[in-house]
């Protein structure tokens, strides 16, 4: 029987949490929770333990960024892990389909859902961009292949994320996806867009866009040139800086992307044929998408600036 757990990553959004904590308790399904809290101090780790003593708390004193929900998942030994940051939850129903897909399709390492944002439930770009997905279809599989995912709407088979080596601590936050799909696919596993799965996502104004946006470009040069051929990390890099307006982040994140060439060309480990062939075809066609991606990214954080201000992390790839 398939067992069902998830990893919650937070930090310093206590009253966000709340939100997502007790929407998830409320499912059907009733997954194991484990949040992660990356050092927040505004009294989270009290809040968990008070509030939702159900919840496993795995309280981190220095902020690990995405590579905290690593220690998420050490803490569970269930078949599955589904992700959700602590500003989105899943909807009703929306765990079982994920893992049923996955009991059904043993080939399956990954299926990432679509996220509808605000309370008007507008799809997330990189959602529309899954959707549209140019890979072509696996005889059998369910919903869109994809090479890409956003880690808060989806679920992983856990051994196949452990064996992966999880996310890369080296990227903070940001992007990070990337590089664990690219991983996932190497060893051997289809990762699935499956729209029926919906996860809620109400961005925090808790967030700096600047840096955000200088982690993202870093870390998009990383996996470039972490895992592909020099001739295509060459020209991957050159559409991901085309697409990068200049200015300080630009500068920032090309800075901080060679001060880390001696760790890339010592974890470098360049992937088979077929899925370059499968990242070229994303590169060709998917500006669009990172493009509507860095653009959701920036009105949601004024958006969400806005509203707290009034009141008181490349997805297709």
């Amino acid at each position: 029987m398939s067992t069902l757990g998830v990893v919650v990553l937070t930090y310093n959004r206590a009253p966000e949490l709340a939100t997502t904590l007790a929407a998830l308790g409320a499912l059907a399904e009733r997954p194991r929770i484990v949040v992660v809290d990356n050092g927040s101090a505004d009294g989270t780790s009290a809040l968990v333990r008070t509030r939702f003593p159900d919840v496993e708390l795995v309280r981190l004193e220095v902020n690990a960024g995405a590579a905290g929900r690593n220690a998420g998942v050490a803490r569970l030994d269930t078949t599955y892990v589904a992700f959700c940051d602590d500003d989105a939850w899943w909807a009703p129903g929306s765990l079982g389909r994920a893992a049923a897909a996955l009991d059904a399709q043993p080939q399956l390492g990954l299926v990432c859902g679509r996220v509808l944002v605000w309370r008007e439930a507008r799809i997330d770009p990189a959602s529309v961009a899954m959707a549209d997905s140019p890979l072509p279809t696996v005889p059998g599989l369910p919903g869109r292949p994809i090479l890409g995912f956003l880690c808060a709407a989806s679920m992983v088979r856990r051994k196949a994320y452990v064996a992966a080596g999880g996310f890369e601590p080296r990227f903070f936050l940001g992007g990070e996806e990337e590089l664990l799909a690219i991983d996932l696919a190497t060893d051997g596993w289809a990762l699935a867009f499956l729209p029926d799965v919906v996860v809620h996502h109400h961005p925090s104004a808790r967030r700096d866009a600047s840096r955000r946006t200088s982690l993202l470009l870093r870390n998009a040069l990383w996996s470039a040139w972490l895992r592909r051929r020099p001739v295509d990390a060459l020209r991957r890099s050159r559409i991901v800086l085309a697409r990068t307006a200049r200015g300080r982040e630009r500068a920032t994140a090309v800075a901080a992307a060679l001060a880390g060439l001696p760790w890339v060309v010592r974890r470098r480990r360049v992937v088979p044929l077929y899925i370059e062939d499968a990242l070229r075809c994303l590169d060709e066609t998917g500006g669009h998408a990172e493009r509507r991606r860095r653009r959701r990214d920036v009105v949601d954080s004024g958006v969400a600036s806005g509203l707290a201000s009034g009141s008181s992390n490349r997805l297709a790839r």
